[in-house]
């Protein structure tokens, strides 16, 4: 396995819960795997476990690792190479990782590339006259560019896992897709893992082989893409799909009521169960463990059902009632 995040929990100091709580989660060699969730899900916190950025006081339990290498345990030089060789990632504002005053080709043959490999890897991102834009500076580009010079950024040391974070969510539909399709295909020629990190579930079903979905540090429920989109499981993934627009459906939106849990909102059980219409009274107490489904996915839910409809309404809020 590429990725394996394996029971990973990381607590800071001041917080009523952990950052993540016993996060698993797998990428294979080749394969696009999806995570999605509400900002302060812990998307990005994961994301960032497998370059080892994780906060340097927290206390972290489980494991990570990328090929075999523990990169909890790696220190100094060690994870530096980890870094550039073999994990890159893909920020969401490409401005923010580019220093505004270098070069185009400073920040590419920085990364072990040659000249003639920089423009090589603009011009396989789609950009014209790749040796002009080895020249320029980042504001003489726009905001696609940037991201196309960032992709070809993390492509330069031909790492074996990609880590894009919300890579597309501040681009043009039409930019998007030729961004995707530049994914796709490094993927094809360096065989490279990718995990993708984002707020559109129905870009996430069109693109990921997987979903994972997120939930106040903790993943609820994981599927193949068709499945988690025409039949969820969790209360909090059909939620979700509810208040998702979809391109020539008409139907009213259905946003989930209340808010996400902060860190300073400790819980004994279900983090959801203030938010969810299928909850008991049991749940407030009952930690929800990942269990198997039929398909091969696994939900964290004691009353996890197979649904392609709208979840149901919390029964004191429609009937008027303040929520618990």
């Amino acid at each position: 396995m590429l990725l394996s995040v394996n029971d990973l929990t990381v607590t800071v100091p001041g917080t009523a819960r952990p950052l993540l709580d016993s996060v698993t989660l797998h990428v294979a060699e080749g394969e696009v795997v999806g995570l999605v969730g509400e900002s302060g899900s812990g998307k990005s916190t994961t994301a960032k476990a497998a370059l080892g950025l994780l906060p340097a006081h927290a206390t972290t339990t489980g494991s990570v690792r990328v090929s075999g290498t523990d990169v909890l345990a790696l220190t100094g030089e060690e994870l530096r190479r980890h870094r550039s060789t073999t994990v890159a990632m893909i920020h969401q504002d490409p401005r923010a990782a580019l220093n505004p005053v270098r070069r185009i080709g400073d920040f590419l043959t920085e990364r072990g590339a040659t000249k003639e490999e920089a423009a090589g890897l603009l011009a396989a991102v789609g950009l014209p006259d790749p040796a002009r834009r080895l020249r320029q500076r980042p504001h003489e580009l726009s905001g696609g560019m940037l991201q196309r010079v960032v992709i070809a950024g993390a492509l330069a040391a031909r790492p074996r896992l990609l880590l894009a974070d919300e890579a597309t969510s501040a681009l043009d539909v039409t930019t998007q897709a030729e961004i995707l399709t530049q994914l796709r295909e490094a993927r094809a020629t360096q065989g490279a893992g990718l995990l993708f990190i984002t707020h559109d579930l129905h870009l996430a079903a069109a693109y990921c082989d997987r979903v994972y979905v997120m939930y106040a540090g903790r993943v609820v429920e994981q599927r193949t893409a068709k499945a988690l989109f025409t039949a969820p499981a969790h209360p909090y993934t059909r939620g979700l799909l509810s208040c998702s627009p979809t391109l020539g459906e008409t139907r009213t939106l259905t946003p989930i009521p209340g808010r996400p849990p902060s860190l300073s909102d400790a819980f004994d059980g279900c983090p959801f169960v203030s938010r969810c219409g299928d909850a008991e009274d049991a749940c407030g107490t009952w930690r929800p463990e990942p269990h198997g489904l039929e398909d091969g996915g696994e939900v964290a839910c004691r009353r996890a059902r197979a649904s392609a409809g709208p979840p149901p309404v919390r029964r004191n809020e429609k009937e008027g009632a303040s929520p618990k």
